[in-house]
């Protein structure tokens, strides 16, 4: 995938198989995966955590291809998903480092840099959510606030 603010092409990435069907070595159920999925929500562990963990721990090589649904749908449908999507408060959270590293260094344009591409992201994210309705369309980031929307 390209870089948002550079003109780079990025880094090539592995691609899934084209043929989903469930692997014959998979021995859990659709079910079973739904349980371990919640089960794991809610001992913390985000979404994209809970993919990589059933992967590496249980074998289970995609949970869309046994279950028919993606992790979100499962945990959404369950009404266990935060309000916030958790590729925007990884956003919001790094905007909070470069923001405390800020007010320790406050010669380092770099790192100002750095904020300022961030926020961006975080604004074009908002956008997106809003538009496809995952967010409140009245919704607005705060950068005084922003430590609640961790909580």
């Amino acid at each position: 995938m390209a870089r948002m603010y550079s003109r780079k092409k990025g880094k090539s990435g592995s691609t899934k198989p084209v043929n989903a069907t469930v692997p014959s070595w998979v021995k859990y159920k659709s079910k079973e995966v739904e349980l371990l999925v919640v089960k794991y929500f809610k001992e913390g562990k985000t979404p994209s955590q809970i993919g990589l963990y059933l992967r590496d721990v249980y074998g289970i090589p995609d949970v869309k291809i046994i279950t028919k649904k993606s992790i979100t749908t499962i945990l959404s449908e369950k009404k266990l998903l935060s309000e916030i999507p958790e590729d925007l408060m990884a956003l919001i959270k790094k905007f909070i480092l470069i923001k405390k590293h800020l007010d320790e260094n406050k010669h380092d344009m770099p790192a100002k840099r750095g904020l300022q591409l961030t926020e961006a992201k975080i604004f074009a994210l908002i956008k997106y959510y809003k538009r496809v309705k995952m967010l409140p369309a009245d919704w607005k980031f705060d950068q005084k606030k922003a430590k609640l929307y961790l909580e």
